[in-house]
């Protein structure tokens, strides 16, 4: 029998998102059977026999709690939209479904509507602070997270969540089911009794203690059914409800109790006496008042009964794509980890990995390679792991009729000839998933890849580029509705599935049967999107190219880098110590409390913006208090902040450096959706080259040697000088921004000159600032705002700026409007190579999703018909030095910049095919200039 592999089936039930108009008003337009009386069958326990169990969540209560817990500037996606939000909110609901095990969920929020409270009361919650920019939008992507999730959230117009909850948690309760209200306001404490608990955040979203009766009465010394009575005569200052002053918890609560209540202290108004009976007398009407409104509802119509709420399996594909777009990864594997994968009772087309052969002997290795008769074959690799090292133990082999598995250690030498001739035979075609590393692996072993005709990992990525996992199993699961697991003792993260067993042969052969299903399925997709060319063209050939690269690595001088960690550390300390001088005192520099009572309650410096935990000591805010105080304490501060990370960077990479002297970073081609490489363990693309100390990093980065001990002559770079821009001129067909680059003006300079209308000689560095600062903004959709912060002016100024920028250059603003709306109508966007990037929220309702796809719409185009350019450069560049036989070699690839090592005596022939190569890698409207530049290092090659 084959290994079988189980199919998944989508459930059909929706979620709900549910806006409701006041009872009053709409009565009759209730479902039949709502309310907790006819068509409930809410008293149903479990299956297992035990209550039911609710959990009920105060949307925008957490949301803002988790958006306080996480800084905003470490959660946005790269379309700039802030996400932190959405991360804790999501993560704190997966804790709380994982720890509470709730048999129904639902989510209430409040309506940006008046409310009848705040009719009543105009300073109702009046004197909150204002919503942080950061904050917008946030609660509609939450609202889109629970619709994925197949989670019901309910509002109503002219009430608040908490009233929702209130009627929820009473109607479950009448229904003998357990509830969980999760929310941040203390007005919830007046539902609970037997049946109804609290979980009520003392820290962020983590720490999230259940509040029942006895603890309510412990902290505030009543019990929770009166705890509206309390909160009426102390107050609540979240809600600008005013006390009785003098009255604290402890009085309220003696009164409570002696007169059964707040009904009873009104009816013996005149039996309390001294100052605070005085003041109670005076202030009755804002007591009554407060008590009619921190009361909460128990009895709104709601047009949905409990059932509908019962917990789901999330929508996988739902999921999938909008924590593509939010650039959830970790969040979606605790997501898929907590419920699992999705049961149905339909039955279900299953489907069998083919039963396998072992071939261990050179004749029976010529006899199935033979009647495979050059058919596409998928390989897969099985790898063990020993003391931090892959090795390849064996080959499965699957086609549409058969599989086989190859153990390499029982062959011989003529086995492993035969095997070798079939995996470098360009004439069989071979399918792979993750090329790079099944090609560097087998060539640890000796063995050369070619023919390969797919990766159904860059090929999925092609097909769709914001995904953010194209492992195999995900793939599968998504695409096939194939449910494979990764295991364990896989460490490349690649080929081998766990399937049970413990024989090393049937996970490998299950991968290569997923990776030819994936194939076939890509087929015709590739076609409709026309992303064969750049498959076969481009993306396969460049892998090769970069497992090269990586199998290179570049030389470091390690004495270079330990005398960097060694002046790093010079600086922390000196930096250190000054600033302690200061302040005439020690303190731990990287602690934000301790920072926030020496900036702002010590040199009682101007306060920067409010966070949860005070006033920011981000970067941003101190570069800003900087520039306003100049205060030498923080000239020190970020100096120690600088050097701190600076030190962290070397010591990554002098982490990073094998046994040859060499790095040997990771170049991944399925990471940005624009199509650009990215760069990890260590990430080179990261290191700082505006700064003096950024420039003494790339210093320790030297020439090396070859394989056979010859020394290399030089380091030489070469990169496209403002390609972005180029591009833009190109897309745009702005006769101005060609005429610059044709007649090799300083662009910035030239824009510069038509905007503020001088001489470009008589443009100034900041005007020079302004305009590069702008021109590249618009390529990644910046706004006014944005570019205003960026450049530290008014908004105001920001917007005239563009707007005296698009004046000047309009088919810049013509084409800017087109992208949009042509990718709206198509549904993707295109580089000059033909790359799509498909953007469905281009037109959904959601403002937040619509507007991160419009952002994506704008920089996609220039940023991936950039990635494509030096992409066919390197390929270029590659095939010349190979088919010239020359020594030198390609090292590294960073953005627009090629990192190469020279031969003796090669430098002037390989310069002349760099540019070559460069220059030539696609034909624009105007040029692409090179800038080339040699030396012993990195940093002495700069030009």
């Amino acid at each position: 029998m084959g290994t079988r592999l189980a199919p998944v089936s989508e459930t059909t039930k929706p979620a709900q998102t549910l806006t409701l108009t006041d009872p009053d008003e709409e009565s009759s337009a209730a479902p039949e059977g709502t309310g907790t009386a006819a068509g409930q069958t809410s008293r149903d326990r479990r299956s297992d026999g035990s209550r039911k169990r609710l959990l009920v969540i105060d949307g925008h209560s957490m949301a803002f709690r988790a958006f306080y817990a996480l800084p905003p500037e470490n959660f946005s996606t790269d379309t700039g939209q802030h996400t932190n939000a959405v991360y804790g909110f999501t993560a704190m609901l997966i804790n709380l479904i994982k720890d509470q095990h709730p048999s129904h969920v639902a989510v209430a929020f409040d309506l940006d509507t008046p409310t009848f409270r705040s009719e009543e009361y105009t300073e109702y919650k009046a004197g909150r602070s204002k919503t942080p920019e950061e904050f917008h939008g946030q609660v509609d992507l939450i609202i889109k997270v629970m619709e994925a999730m197949r989670i019901p959230t309910l509002s109503m117009d002219g009430y608040e969540a908490d009233d929702i909850l209130a009627t929820l948690a009473a109607r479950a309760a009448e229904a003998d089911w357990d509830v969980q209200v999760v929310s941040g306001d203390r007005d919830a404490f007046q539902l609970v009794n037997d049946r109804v608990t609290v979980l009520y955040p003392k820290q962020g979203v983590t720490n999230i203690p259940q509040m029942d009766a006895v603890a309510i009465e412990e902290k505030y010394f009543v019990p929770p059914h009166q705890y509206s009575d309390l909160a009426a005569l102390v107050g609540e200052s979240a809600d600008n409800l005013p006390g009785v002053p003098g009255v604290g918890p402890k009085t309220a609560a003696k009164w409570i109790k002696l007169y059964g209540g707040l009904e009873g202290i009104l009816e013996n108004l005149d039996a309390i006496g001294g100052k605070v009976g005085d003041s109670l007398r005076a202030n009755i009407e804002d007591v009554k008042r407060n008590r009619r409104l921190n009361r909460l509802l128990t009895d709104l119509d709601l047009p949905v009964d409990l059932d509908a709420m019962e917990s789901q399996h999330p929508d996988r594909s739902a999921v999938e794509d909008l924590f593509d777009s939010l650039q959830f990864n970790t969040l979606r594997k605790r997501l898929f980890d907590l419920f699992g994968e999705e049961q149905t009772d339909e039955p279900g087309d299953e489907q069998d990995a083919p039963e396998h052969v072992l071939l261990e002997d050179a004749a029976a290795l010529e006899q199935w390679f033979s009647a495979t008769n050059q058919a596409q074959a998928s390989l897969a690799l099985a790898t063990e792991t020993t003391a931090g090292a892959t090795d390849v133990v064996g080959v499965a082999v699957v086609t549409a009729l058969q599989a086989a598995f190859v153990p390499l250690e029982r062959l011989d030498a003529a086995a492993e000839k035969v095997l070798g001739d079939w995996l470098a035979d360009r004439d069989a075609p071979k399918i792979v998933h993750d090329f790079k590393t099944v090609l560097k692996l087998l060539a640890a072993r000796g063995f050369e890849l070619v023919g390969e005709v797919d990766d159904t990992a860059i090929s999925g990525y092609l097909i769709q580029p914001d995904r953010r996992s194209y492992d195999l199993a995900d793939l599968a699961q998504y695409h096939l509705r194939l449910s494979i697991t990764a295991s364990a003792n896989d460490s490349s993260g690649q080929q081998a599935l766990d399937l049970g067993g413990n024989d090393v042969a049937s996970p490998a052969v299950v991968a290569a049967y997923a990776a030819l299903r994936l194939s076939e399925h890509f087929a015709g997709q590739l076609v409709e999107r026309g992303a064969n060319q750049l498959l076969g063209g481009l993306e396969l050939p460049l892998a090769e190219v970069l497992a090269r690269m990586e199998l290179t690595g570049v030389a470091v001088s390690v004495e270079g880098l330990e005398r960097l960690l060694d002046d790093f550390s010079q600086t922390i300390s000196a930096a250190g110590s000054e600033a302690f001088r200061i302040i005439g005192k020690e303190i731990n520099l990287g602690s934000p409390k301790q920072l926030q009572t020496v900036l702002f309650d010590e040199l009682e410096l101007p306060r920067t913006k409010k966070i949860k935990t005070g006033y920011s000591t981000d970067a941003d805010a101190l570069t800003d208090l900087i520039a306003k105080t100049g205060h030498p304490f923080l000239e020190q501060l970020l100096a120690y902040r600088d050097a701190t990370k600076l030190r962290q960077t070397v010591e990554g990479l002098r982490k990073a450096v094998g046994d040859d002297g060499r790095i040997h970073t990771t170049y991944l081609q399925t990471v940005a959706a624009t199509g650009r490489l990215s760069s990890t363990n260590p990430n080179l693309q990261n290191i700082p080259v505006r700064s003096e100390e950024g420039r003494r990093i790339r210093g320790v980065f030297v020439v090396g040697r070859g394989t056979d001990g010859s020394q290399y002559e030089s380091l030489m770079t070469a990169d496209y000088s403002q390609i972005e821009m180029r591009i833009m001129a190109h897309l745009s067909g702005d006769d101005g921004l060609i005429a610059a680059f044709q007649e090799g003006e300083d662009l910035h300079r030239f824009v510069g000159s038509h905007i503020f209308g001088v001489a470009p000689e008589d443009v100034s560095n900041a005007m020079r600032s302004k305009v590069k600062a702008m021109s590249y903004g618009l390529v990644y959709g910046l706004s006014s705002f944005g570019l205003s912060k960026q450049l530290n002016i008014s908004v105001d100024e920001s917007r005239t700026l563009m707007r005296d920028y698009f004046e000047r250059f309009g088919a810049v603003r013509d084409y800017l409007r087109g992208i949009v709306e042509q990718a709206r109508k198509d549904g993707f966007t295109s580089t000059i190579e033909g790359r799509r990037r498909y953007l469905p929220d281009l037109s959904s309702d959601n403002r937040q999703l619509r507007e991160m796809a419009e952002r994506a719409a704008l920089n996609a185009p220039i940023q991936g018909s950039a990635a494509d350019i030096i992409k066919k450069a390197m390929l270029g560049v590659d095939d010349a030095l190979r088919t010239r036989g020359l020594t030198s070699r390609m090292l590294l690839q960073v953005h627009d910049e090629l990192v190469l090592e020279i031969a003796a005596g090669e430098a002037e022939e390989v310069e002349a095919l760099v540019r070559d190569q460069m220059g030539s890698a696609a034909e624009l409207s105007v040029p692409l200039d090179v800038s080339v530049g040699t030396g012993a290092s990195w940093h002495d090659a700069a030009h």
